[in-house]
């Protein structure tokens, strides 16, 4: 009997060990599968909702199809994630990189659902898109899907030619719709994918500001592409810089980790990144070609340009931007112009001229003005003003018969305004003491704002005082502008540079001087400067006695302080 007693006894006490051995690994696997469950049943729940908006609350079909879009949406910032792996990224940035995906694709859904009530009424804002472009493109690509069309003609630009002039990104939106096999279009599966892709630049803009600044201006960087307006709109719509930024991002993120770390995988993203450009636009190719390169000439180790592999691989990137530019602009060109650099010479005379008459005469103000000028002074104040386009006290005054417009009017400008004081701060800061600490750094920021700074010029000149072209243009080099904004910050907090806070206040001076100006445009203030040219004098000269009195204050506490040093 004591024997059965203790046999009970331990099939009793071995079922209670394994009952607590299974609650353990029961709570183990909850604990490690927590996050891919949560994932997947926010995904699910995410694609419930957008199928429910984009099928204007009637109902929630295709819901499987979000999904599956989500998922694609999910591998891109997966493998983004794991090509930064080797740079130990903080937990934080991945959140910031979900955070980024999701407000983009906020916004976009934003869109779709409100323009139709509180647009204008054109067909792209009864459709709920941003941009005509991408109603245009989007909606082509939708039918190129559902047709029996070879989407290799799409590239060729024997179809749709006038929607997407090189094709690339009318192929991928194509093969996008084609591939996920939806039973109606639905444009906020394109969003899904753009918002994905365009979230990549947090990632890569952090990546280049930990090898070449530190983690500070990393963070701050990535932080600012994150909610920098223009990259967040273009990326909430079925643009092709939501894919040229992160590609750009990626390339110079690329040359740097092979700068610094020698290692050929950096050769490999840098590569990638600027190959990638090329089917969504061969001039941007050329315009992050030259960027890379002024990098590798002033921002780094030029011994690299004496390696003949890589002329070899920068004459072939050369060689297939000048077919691209023949091919997708040389059926437009008359046949006196042969050669791809002709045809982008002409092309680029056409288009600039036709933008700076199309800017004069959309505005009766830039017509008095522009009127007695000759040509070429005519060009060269719409290039200039486009430089400042949005401008913010315009984008506040000028009052708007739809609201929402306007709101997204003084949100893009004031982004650009605060990015445009630095972009003009930061190579003044790098020149002060490049010869002092830090002068890789500063060799980089020279670098990358002659870069930026050329593309600023040439997106002006291309797009005119455009509101819409023009900055979208110059935001293809997103990247490197605010990683050099946040370079001048962080070099001004550490490094006491007061005169950098001084610059941007006489910049803000400049500015202020506009909106009595504009006040007087737009309503019925009283205000006796009323030409241009005479105001942004006046700005200028105050903004120059404003810096006067600074220096004085400074020599006369300077002379002060010497004083009370020799008589103690």
């Amino acid at each position: 009997m004591r024997f059965l007693g203790s046999m009970v006894y331990f099939r009793g006490y071995m079922r209670s060990l394994n009952l607590a051995m299974c609650v353990e690994k029961l709570g183990s696997l909850a604990k490690h599968w927590k996050f891919p469950i949560g994932m997947i049943l926010a995904n699910v729940g995410l694609a419930f909702l957008l199928a429910f908006l984009s099928n204007r609350f009637r109902n929630t079909e295709g819901w499987g199809t979000f999904l599956v879009a989500l998922g694609f949406a999910n591998l891109l910032l997966w493998g983004g994630w794991r090509l930064l792996r080797r740079e130990t990224p903080p937990r934080w940035l991945f959140g910031l990189l979900v955070g980024a995906a999701l407000l983009r694709l906020a916004l976009g859904a934003l869109w779709f659902v409100l323009l139709p009530t509180v647009g204008f009424g054109s067909p792209a804002e009864r459709s709920g898109y941003v941009m005509a472009d991408a109603y245009n493109r989007d909606r082509a690509a939708w039918r190129a899907a559902k047709s029996d069309l070879p989407l290799t003609k799409l590239i060729t630009g024997k179809v749709y030619r006038k929607v997407d002039q090189y094709g690339g990104l009318l192929f991928l939106s194509a093969a996008y719709y084609r591939l996920l096999n939806g039973n109606a279009h639905r444009p906020l599966l394109m969003i899904v994918l753009t918002s994905a892709f365009s979230a990549l630049a947090v990632i890569f803009v952090w990546g280049m500001g930990k090898i070449a600044f530190g983690e500070r201006v990393a963070a701050l960087g990535a932080w600012f592409i994150a909610l920098y307006p223009e990259a967040v709109l273009l990326g909430s719509s079925q643009m092709r810089e939501a894919f040229i930024i992160p590609l750009v991002a990626l390339s110079l993120y690329g040359l740097l980790r092979w700068q610094r770390q020698h290692r050929w995988q950096g050769a490999v993203l840098c590569a990638a990144g600027l190959l990638l450009t090329y089917p969504f636009s061969p001039p941007s190719s050329a315009l992050v070609l030259f960027t890379l390169l002024s990098v590798l000439a002033i921002g780094g180790d030029a011994s690299l340009l004496r390696h003949k592999r890589v002329w070899t691989a920068i004459l072939i990137v050369v060689a297939l931007i000048a077919v691209g530019i023949w091919f997708s602009w040389g059926r437009f060109a008359p046949d006196k112009y042969q050669n791809p650099f002709s045809i982008a010479a002409w092309w680029f005379k056409i288009s600039a001229g036709l933008q700076t008459h199309l800017s004069i005469q959309d505005s009766g103000w830039m017509q008095k003005i522009a009127r007695p000028l000759p040509a070429w002074l005519r060009f060269t104040l719409m290039t200039f003003y486009g430089v400042s386009r949005p401008l913010l006290p315009a984008a506040l005054i000028a009052q708007s018969a739809k609201p929402f417009w306007q709101a997204i009017a003084v949100w893009r400008a004031l982004g650009w305004t605060i990015v445009l004081a630095f972009l003009l701060v930061a190579p003044l800061l790098a020149l002060r003491r490049l010869d002092g600490n830090a002068l890789a750094q500063r060799r980089l920021v020279l670098a990358l704002s002659l870069a930026v700074w050329v593309g600023i010029f040439v997106a002006s000149m291309r797009g005119g005082a455009d509101l819409w072209d023009n900055p979208r243009y110059r935001a293809m080099l997103a990247a490197p502008q605010v990683l050099s904004a946040a370079w001048v910050w962080v070099s001004y907090r550490q490094g006491k540079e007061e005169w950098v806070k001084h610059v941007l206040i006489a910049l803000g001076v400049i500015l202020l001087w506009f909106v009595p100006w504009y006040l007087r445009r737009y309503t019925a203030f009283v205000w006796p400067l009323s030409d241009f040219f005479l105001t942004l004098g006046v700005g200028i000269a105050s903004a120059v006695i404003y810096g006067g009195v600074v220096w004085w204050v400074r020599r006369r506490r300077e002379t002060d302080k010497s004083v009370d040093g020799e008589m103690s």
